[in-house]
């Protein structure tokens, strides 16, 4: 698929997100609204968890956790072979190299993305990002045997195809945004 079909498959899959959301429980943190679950490919994924990232004083996004299956344990978070996903709502405006230097900073230095494989891959996430106003998605969806598909406004798109690069970034994630017990 090239870039054009990715980025109106990406337009699509976010708006019916939106709609689903319109249509089921949602929770609310720093003013933001999440829907309890969404519907993926036939797949039902929960919210599992949500929260508000603050700067000194200002409110940056909200972010919340989708799982098919919630687990109990940070490691099962990990290593499950079914979708999940990480879904960004930003709330101010954030400029292209803040948000790759953030991501640049959470992700590298854990060790699950030491490896030069790890590394490259990372790059192809960072290198999709765009500048980001206040609203816009960013959303990290790992679809078992296909990868994990970045999209959402804050990023132009791309889709990495290897479990070992999702399971870091989700070990990266929640070992610095504890959630689960370990």
């Amino acid at each position: 698929m090239g870039r054009e079909g990715w980025v109106a498959g990406a337009r699509w899959l976010l708006l019916a997100a939106v709609l689903a959301a319109g249509l089921a429980e949602a929770r609310e943190v720093g003013g933001v609204q999440m829907p309890d679950t969404v519907e993926l490919q036939g797949h039902r994924l929960e919210l599992a968890h949500m929260a508000l990232k603050e700067k000194l004083f200002f409110n940056i996004y909200v972010w919340g956790l989708y799982m098919e299956h919630i687990p109990r344990a940070e490691s099962e978070a990990i290593s499950t072979n079914s979708f999940k996903r990480l879904h960004f709502r930003f709330l101010r405006k954030v400029r292209c190299d803040q948000l790759v230097g953030a991501f640049r900073h959470g992700l590298s230095s854990h060790a699950a993305m030491s490896s030069e494989p790890m590394r490259q891959e990372l790059e192809l996430l960072l290198k999709s990002l765009r500048d980001v106003g206040k609203g816009d998605n960013l959303i990290l969806t790992y679809e078992p045997g296909t990868g994990l598909h970045v999209s959402g406004e804050a990023s132009g798109g791309v889709l990495i195809p290897d479990k070992g690069f999702a399971d870091a970034l989700f070990a990266a994630w929640l070992q610095r945004h504890p959630v689960f017990a370990r």
